[in-house]
């Protein structure tokens, strides 16, 4: 069931005076390719979605926030020159936005807010950005005369989870989110910061993605031990290759140089990131020349490095990348942060339903639950909605 302005609006009302205010949306997003690759300053291929986070804001007069999570039915108030914050991880969403532009000098007063989703929570397609990103949108437009740029916007929503929720996540996520526009994928250099619009109109073809609906969460150690690893194998080639900053600058030659100074397991997850890298930049020019076939090839090949040399997969995801190949999918891999969630499928039309039925039939057989099964469509990044 699709979000709207109305299921915000009403629970608003009743939660606060009865009045309403400015209502905001970003989007979750679907990532192509491009894998782990946005916290080595590598490509990503991200594109907006049409689910997400709708959220009411009304200024109230005070310095204190009150905030309404309408999935979660929990209110929290904190008051925004409170340096400690709420508890409630959620809440520490809003509140290191507000923190955060602050410091980029807008003036934030004290607001009610409403807000809910329709991005499947878990399921890898960044729900957390889409919550950051829909305030921080909206705070610049209240209260910031719209002068903060997009891609800071982005990086407001990055801090936030740097800084209040302890997950050095890359740009990539808040950058979607703030930047999507329907019926185009972004290549994003994280590094530059540089993007570029591509067209994704896959005639023949749909973008599905099949929820394991095995929950991940990203905060905490598996995700930053990964991050570390990468940093690890940068720092020892660039003894030997000044030049390399990140593993976005290295390449296989240079890694192999360096196999005995690492540890078996860094240097694993290192040939996965510069292999990523390499697959992007091929699946740019594909899309160029509609050659949907190399699309899919690439994803595979990075399933199996998310798989078996970043090791973020889980059993039920590498079933379903297995159902995929058996059944003819043109691509199939694990999307998003990894530890469950989904895969993201290219398959042709004439397959479509067998496979979703197929799926569900052999995932149920296996697991004992059905996946979720969702078309993805996508949509515009954030935006004043009325």
């Amino acid at each position: 069931m699709k979000l709207t302005i109305e299921d915000v609006r009403s629970r608003f009302i009743e939660h606060f005076d009865g009045s309403t205010g400015s209502v905001y949306a970003s989007p979750g997003r679907i990532n192509l390719i491009g894998e782990h690759t946005d916290y080595n300053n590598g490509f990503v291929f991200p594109g907006a979605v049409e689910q997400g986070m709708i959220a009411e804001i009304k200024p109230n007069g005070t310095r204190n926030v009150r905030a309404y999570s309408i999935d979660l039915k929990d209110y929290v108030e904190f008051n925004l020159d409170d340096a400690a914050g709420p508890k409630a991880s959620w809440a520490r969403y809003i509140f290191g936005v507000c923190r955060e532009m602050m410091a980029l000098g807008v003036p934030v007063e004290g607001f009610n807010t409403a807000f809910a989703g329709d991005v499947p929570l878990g399921a890898g397609m960044s729900s957390s950005a889409a919550l950051e990103s829909v305030y921080a949108f909206a705070l610049n437009d209240l209260w910031g005369e719209n002068k903060i740029e997009k891609m800071e916007l982005a990086r407001v929503g990055q801090r936030t989870e740097h800084k209040y929720l302890g997950c050095k996540c890359g740009i990539m996520d808040q950058f979607a989110s703030v930047h999507g526009k329907a019926g185009s994928l972004m290549r994003l250099d994280c590094r530059s910061g540089e993007f570029e619009y591509f067209p994704f109109n896959p005639t023949g073809y749909k973008l599905v993605l099949v929820n394991s609906c095995v929950k991940h969460e990203l905060v905490g150690s598996p995700y930053n031990d990964r991050r570390e690893s990468c940093e690890r194998v940068a720092a020892t080639i660039n003894k030997h290759h000044p030049e390399v900053e990140t593993l976005r600058d290295a390449n296989y030659s240079m890694l192999k140089e360096v196999e005995n100074e690492v540890s078996a397991e860094d240097y694993m997850r290192a040939k996965y990131v510069i292999g990523e890298v390499d697959r992007v930049l091929k699946v740019c020019e594909a899309l160029e020349k509609g050659d949907y076939e190399t699309v899919g090839q690439m994803m595979y090949a990075t399933h199996e490095g998310l798989s078996k040399e970043y090791e973020v997969s889980c059993e039920e995801l590498d079933f379903l990348n297995n159902v995929a190949k058996e059944e003819g999918v043109t691509g199939s891999r694990i999307m998003g942060g990894g530890f469950g969630g989904c895969t993201i499928n290219l398959v042709s039309e004439e397959l479509y339903d067998n496979f979703v039925k197929v799926v569900k039939e052999k995932f149920i057989a296996k697991f004992g639950k059905s996946p979720v099964v969702i078309d993805v469509v996508i949509g515009d990044g954030s935006r004043k909605l009325c």
